[in-house]
């Protein structure tokens, strides 16, 4: 194995889904006082969804509140409730092509812009014969970091 040209630096987000977006918010916005930064909606990911932020600057953690906007189309936003966790790397592009080396299966879609602006691309959740290390059952997004999120984790 050739030695990893990226690091994880840190939780970027986790995304949490249900049918109804509402019964998310009233938890985690009305119960838990996390405030509402954002909004994100696409046909293509089949997703609405609630961006809320915990903390400040380069620790601020995002928690995604996903609805799906046909509940039997994939992908299926609210399967698993807890639909996946977001991880800032220090070099997406480096990442993606060595953790492909290394057999890791990604998502279709590759590198691309998410809700959040930033660059990202996702692991697969279950291998194949073609790559068959995944994300072990898990959804994992690989973000990559602005400078200042680099600077502040590194």
């Amino acid at each position: 194995m050739t030695a990893r040209p990226f690091t994880v630096l840190g939780i970027q987000q986790i995304a949490v889904g249900g049918v109804d977006k509402q019964a998310l918010a009233d938890l985690w916005t009305g119960l838990f006082g996390i405030g509402k930064v954002g909004e994100y909606v696409s046909e293509a990911e089949n997703v609405d969804e609630d961006i809320l932020r915990l903390g400040h600057g380069p620790h601020a953690v995002e928690i995604d509140l996903m609805q799906p906007l046909d509940p039997d189309r994939a992908p299926r936003v609210h399967s698993p409730p807890l639909n996946h966790i977001g991880l800032w790397v220090d070099d997406l592009a480096a990442a993606v092509g060595w953790l492909q080396a290394q057999g890791l299966r990604f998502t279709p879609g590759g590198i691309r812009r998410g809700a959040g602006g930033h660059d990202v691309c996702f692991v697969h959740p279950k291998g194949n014969d073609e790559s068959p290390r995944s994300g072990e059952g898990v959804l994992i997004e690989l973000i990559q970091a602005p400078d200042d999120v680099i600077e502040a984790l590194s």
